[in-house]
């Protein structure tokens, strides 16, 4: 035993002199980038063969424990370290399920053999800290089929920096314009726009590749493309640099339509639609825009749409607390609340949730980590749920800010109010959330922040949150706000998925993104404003009709891109087409007690406070069920369910079969034939039928007997409302 820790100490005094490789920041990043630390190899939540690390390093104190101090410290020969199992693995010099990693007398051989020959150290307090990662070239426009290796560069706290290419590990965002391997070499291998991150120590920085279409588009093709507002420079300049041309511009009943279901989720009546087909004025579309943003329908929407959001349920909240949470939601979409107000308001919310409907957001959210992490996806949209076990993985939020973070949420209370069903929403003067890494509280503080609140303080910590969260300088809430409108209006998000905003997650057009939030700060988060200015652009306004050169192009705005119609959209313009309502009944296997059995007959789809309605329409078309906050919910993909529904199924049908509705009226009406099938394009879709399609049904109509004319009529009816002209908003 003397021997051996004779051995060490010589050890210790060869190695001191020169620089001894640091286990927080030479280490830790070989076991990441060679996989040990992934959780697919020891950072799986129970390790491997014994032996478990921390997801991609993210916990360097129990780390070091665990590879130096568990099972008896064998994997570790501090005289030899050639012999230490910890390397002899790693070179599969005795048997390693994980295969080999590294080569003997590799740098990163090297670098953990040199650390074994100094004893080993651990992490220390004042060791330097990462501050920043670059990455080399930032941006680049290239062609297919070349290679190009990056180079990372980490910056650290005491002032120094290190070429860390070799120790970073890469990923490619669309490997269809380029991969890269796990050197950081990136080739590409087709055209469009990708982005290749790079992760080293929880830092992430993002090369941007361009790889532009063949040829020279004309400048004509740009040049009568007069831009609208900033929307619409930043699009075309985008589109210049991809070498993509855009499309013309939508035809009257195209952006009728278009503008109506995006907007307020209506189509425009028989009468809108001749008006605005007649009108020969330059400002019709502006004045259209602004009438539809002040339509009573538009609060219909939009409650919808934040309802989603929010998780109003009846099977989660009792009913005089849920209409109280929607109501709430209603009155400041029909006040125009500005979004930082709305939220902020909803964030601080105290006292009666059945007098202040905004506190049932805390009642949904009872617990700091869900509540932190509703927050996050709802109004930073980002998930910060990875940090809870771990350093995120795709993101820079670490565990501590996790809990730190959680903390702000953890003096929430609520006790019980003196009506039946009321609870009473209030802030106490203590608790704190403890972090299981440590075992103690962590500090609370806003994501971002590094001055945690004053522990000791009373004061509701839901305010600094609330300030912080909405400030004009938090980029997070406004992008997340901004990428949320815009996916409405035009079927993605600048940043898609739509709550998925992180570094690794680029925006298809980040400048634009960049001025649309600078917009909506400039006018005081009115989401109107936004609304107006999208609705406006010649991008929006583009037609959907592709040519060869941009048919591929599903971000970049050279052309609309059609998209199926949510599915309470979709069912109430087959109830208003065929002037035929829908009776929503509640879904009583969720309902809690008290709630009526339906909602009375007028009712539409949009108009629903409620997520529980029994409706095979409404679910086979993907509405959400407000149980998570997360654009995954609803889905406008279409399914063999849909294309049955519609084919056979009950509502359709049953609504063109129903007695006094649209077709009763337009047969009683006494037109003819020709004039009945205009005004059924018409009010289907917002068109004049061509030539030949006119003709076609006339004499459907013509040829059928006086008792199959209403059945002739029916099918005809059913042929536009089946049509992907109807299906879809184009």
């Amino acid at each position: 035993m003397m021997f051996r820790s004779f051995i060490v100490l010589a050890v210790l005094a060869s190695a001191s002199a020169a620089e001894v490789p640091s286990f927080r920041n030479t280490i830790q990043p070989i076991l990441t980038r060679y996989g040990c630390a992934m959780g697919a190899c020891h950072g799986a939540a129970a390790g491997q063969g014994g032996f478990r690390l921390s997801l991609r390093g993210f916990d360097d104190e129990g780390d070091w424990i665990s590879i130096t101090r568990s099972a008896n410290g064998r994997r570790l020969t501090l005289e030899d370290p050639a012999r230490s199992l910890f390397l002899l693995k790693a070179v599969k010099a005795v048997p390693h399920k994980g295969d080999k990693r590294f080569e003997v007398n590799s740098p990163e051989y090297k670098a953990i053999a040199d650390w074994i020959a100094a004893g080993a150290p651990g992490p220390k307090a004042d060791d330097p800290r990462i501050i920043a990662l670059e990455v080399e070239p930032k941006q680049l426009v290239t062609k297919p089929g070349l290679t190009l290796p990056l180079k990372v560069t980490a910056k650290f706290s005491d002032g120094h920096s290190e070429d860390v290419t070799r120790w970073t590990k890469y990923n490619g965002v669309n490997a269809s314009v380029a991969a890269v391997d796990e050197q950081g070499v990136v080739k590409t291998t087709g055209r469009g726009e990708t982005a290749i991150s790079a992760w080293y120590l929880s830092r992430l920085a993002v090369s941007t590749i361009i790889v532009p279409n063949d040829g020279r588009v004309d400048e004509p093709a740009f040049a009568q493309m007069k831009p609208r507002n900033f929307i619409d420079e930043q699009v075309l300049t985008k589109l210049r640099a991809l070498n993509i041309p855009p499309s013309g511009r939508a035809e009257d009943h195209e952006f009728l339509r278009r503008a109506f279901l995006d907007t307020i989720g209506v189509l425009p009546s028989l009468e809108e639609t001749r008006a605005f087909l007649a009108d020969k004025s330059a400002d019709k579309r502006d004045r259209l825009i602004e009438a539809l943003l002040q339509r009573p329908e538009f609060v219909d929407y939009w409650s919808h749409r934040w309802s989603d959001l929010l998780l109003v349920n009846g099977d989660k909240l009792m009913p005089q607390a849920m209409w109280s949470y929607y109501n709430w939601i209603r009155r400041n979409v029909a006040a125009n609340t500005p979004w930082d107000m709305m939220v902020r308001d909803l964030l601080t919310a105290t006292g009666s949730t059945l007098e202040n409907g905004a506190g049932n957001f805390f009642i949904l959210n009872d617990e700091p980590t869900k509540c932190a992490e509703t927050i996050s996806v709802a109004f930073l949209g980002t998930s910060i749920a990875c940090a809870k076990c771990h350093n995120h993985p795709m993101e820079k939020w670490t565990n501590n800010e996790y809990f730190a973070f959680a903390n702000m949420l953890s003096r929430v209370r609520t006790k019980n109010g003196t009506q039946a069903d009321e609870r009473v929403l209030f802030s106490s003067d203590d608790g704190e959330l403890v972090q299981p890494l440590t075992g103690k509280p962590q500090p609370p503080h806003p994501l971002d922040v590094t001055t945690p609140v004053s522990m000791t303080s009373t004061e509701d910590r839901r305010v600094p949150l609330a300030k912080w969260l909405t400030g004009a300088d938090n980029k997070l809430f406004q992008r997340a706000i901004v990428n949320r409108v815009w996916a409405n209006f035009f079927g993605s998000g600048l940043v898609e998925a739509v709550d998925d905003l992180r570094v690794t997650n680029p925006a298809s057009n980040e400048p634009l993104f960049a001025a649309a939030c600078d917009h909506l700060v400039q006018h005081k988060f009115d989401l109107k404003v936004l609304m107006r200015t999208i609705l406006q652009s010649e991008t929006y306004q583009r037609s959907s009709v592709t040519q060869p050169e941009n048919i591929t192009d599903l971000r970049y705005g050279s052309h609309y891109v059609p998209r199926r119609l949510k599915a309470e959209v979709l069912l109430d313009t087959v109830s208003q087409v065929t002037a035929a309502p829908t009776t929503f009944k509640i879904d009583k296997r969720n309902a809690n007690r008290g709630t009526s059995e339906s909602y009375p007959m007028g009712f539409r789809a949009l108009q629903l406070p409620d997520s529980n309605i029994a409706s095979y329409f409404l679910k086979s078309f993907g509405r959400a069920d407000r149980v998570a906050t997360c654009e995954c919910e609803r889905t406008n993909e279409p399914s063999m369910a849909q294309a049955l529904h519609i084919a056979n199924g009950d509502t359709l049908n049953q609504k063109l079969a129903q007695k006094d509705n649209r077709l009763d009226a337009l047969l009683a009406a006494k037109l003819s034939n020709e004039k009945i099938i205009e005004e059924a394009y018409l009010i289907a879709l917002t068109r004049l039928p061509t030539e030949r399609e006119a003709a076609k049904a006339a004499d459907m109509l013509a040829k059928a007997s006086a008792d199959d004319r209403r059945t002739t009529l029916e099918d005809i009816f059913w042929g536009l409302m089946s049509s992907k002209e109807f299906l879809f908003n184009h």
